[in-house]
């Protein structure tokens, strides 16, 4: 049956919601949730829906409004929310693949180009995703007022509250996780116990653990999904400089971890940052959250980078008590012509010059946690052209090698690579991040010489 038809509607849309900006992300996440529960989905499939919209709309997060439409069809039952845009944007291959795992009847129609017609003559019809989520048998029949009642009585006041409630829900599904996980244990504890004489028993419980498998598979699919909504959703543009970054999460039987970068315009130039809570667990990825945000908000107020590193040190102090995080911290004058490094027991930056040999800039102070003084940043001329990357140690440290003669491999190969950072990046990681015990930050920008804007 063709789930476009009109016929198929049970009555008009139950919400629809504008995304041009990245509120509007977490505000989506939001209304998902609200509409997934007014239908009667489970709590289950309200994290599974509110995360699929959450990481596409962060992927084609454009400044051009993109349309969301919740719709209830009645033949088949079921809750259709669509994406529509006009413009040229797509959607990756990485956040389509992540949100067909966790909600097979997604599908993409990108806008139709007949052979003979340019892009403008077809622009209204434009760009669409659809995502399918099967009604249970009772589902109540649904109105607007309905939703906008849900959507009224529990609102967040702010980007905390929103960061509070992914939060919440990442803890949700790791939980869950981490039951199919148990049974898991428990089931293989009875095959190995089951002998000769009761091998019907082991064939039956063969099925469910397969299907314990699966569903433990999905549940880690769905923590690290709402784990990337932690990180930017987007790069700022500032001018001379080109920026490119790999977030690459561990394999699939790893822990979540506490890896993270920013990038963010302040009164006195780019501030670029990537850092690593020490740990893999959930509370891990919960302070990793906490602290990004936090530097955000510190760095828009003006703070020197060595402010920043003692402002962190002293939240996590109050309120992460016994836990520690390595930040390396580089703020890009305007002109790009100078940066200041300020690095908390972070690997240091690597700077390649247009000519001449890279070079580590290996000032830093202690890690962040342990209630020590950050030194002053340390600063450095750039000259026009030059690359700038910063990682975390996923990318060079194994159990087996010498992390100081991994590190020159890397410095060898960047300096060989890709004067673009996207395709420096990507160089990288097919290099260094082949199936990594640990998540992986490439982080790469080039600096070019860019007149200083007088408001900055």
């Amino acid at each position: 049956m063709n789930l476009h038809s009109p016929r198929t509607r049970a009555q008009g849309p139950v919400l629809v919601t504008a995304v041009g900006a990245e509120q509007d992300v977490f505000a989506l996440r939001r209304r998902a949730k609200a509409v997934a529960q007014a239908v009667g989905l489970d709590n289950r499939d309200q994290v599974r829906l509110a995360a699929a919209l959450s990481e596409l709309g962060r992927d084609l997060l454009r400044p051009a409004p993109m349309t969301v439409t919740f719709d209830v069809l009645r033949e088949p039952s079921v809750l259709m929310a669509t994406l529509r845009w006009r413009d040229g944007r797509v959607p990756s291959g990485e956040s389509l693949a992540s949100v067909t795992r966790l909600l097979p009847q997604t599908s993409y129609r990108p806008a139709p180009h007949p052979a003979g017609l340019d892009a403008a003559a077809t622009a209204g019809s434009g760009s669409r995703i659809d995502i399918v989520c099967p009604l249970p048998a009772s589902a109540p029949v649904v109105d607007r007022q309905q939703v906008a009642s849900l959507l009224g009585a529990d609102v967040p006041a702010s980007a905390i509250d929103d960061l509070q409630a992914q939060t919440r829900d990442l803890m949700a599904a790791l939980e869950e996780a981490r039951a199919q996980r148990d049974e898991l244990e428990r089931l293989n504890e009875e095959l190995t116990e089951t002998n000769a004489g009761v091998m019907a028993m082991y064939a039956e419980l063969t099925v469910e653990h397969k299907d314990v498998v699966q569903r433990y598979g999905e549940e880690h699919e769905l923590a690290l999904t709402l784990q990337r909504t932690f990180l930017p959703a987007a790069l700022p543009d500032s001018p001379g400089v080109e920026l490119a970054v790999r977030y690459l999460p561990a394999t699939a039987t790893a822990e979540i971890g506490g890896d993270f970068y920013e990038a963010v315009h302040t009164p006195h130039g780019l501030l670029l940052a990537v850092g690593d809570v020490a740990g893999h667990s959930l509370k891990a990825a919960v302070v990793m959250g906490q602290l990004r945000h936090a530097l955000r908000a510190y760095a828009v107020q003006g703070h020197p980078p060595h402010a920043l590193l003692e402002h962190l040190d002293h939240l996590m102090g109050l309120h992460q008590p016994g836990w520690t995080t390595s930040l390396c911290i580089v703020l890009v004058e305007p002109g790009n012509t100078r940066i200041h490094v300020a690095n908390a027991g972070h690997l240091p930056p690597l700077l390649l010059p247009p000519e001449g040999s890279p070079r580590f800039l290996r000032e830093h102070g202690p890690l962040l946690g342990i209630g020590l003084p950050q030194p002053s940043a340390v600063s450095h001329r750039v000259e026009p052209g030059s690359r700038l990357l910063m990682i975390t140690d996923g990318l060079v440290e194994t159990r087996d090698s010498d992390l100081y003669a991994r590190l020159e491999l890397l410095s060898a190969a960047a300096a060989t690579g890709p004067h673009e950072p996207e395709a420096l990046c990507t160089k990288l990681s097919e290099a260094f991040a082949v199936e990594p015990d640990d998540d992986i930050i490439i982080f790469a920008a080039r600096l070019r010489s860019a007149t200083p804007d007088p408001g900055q």
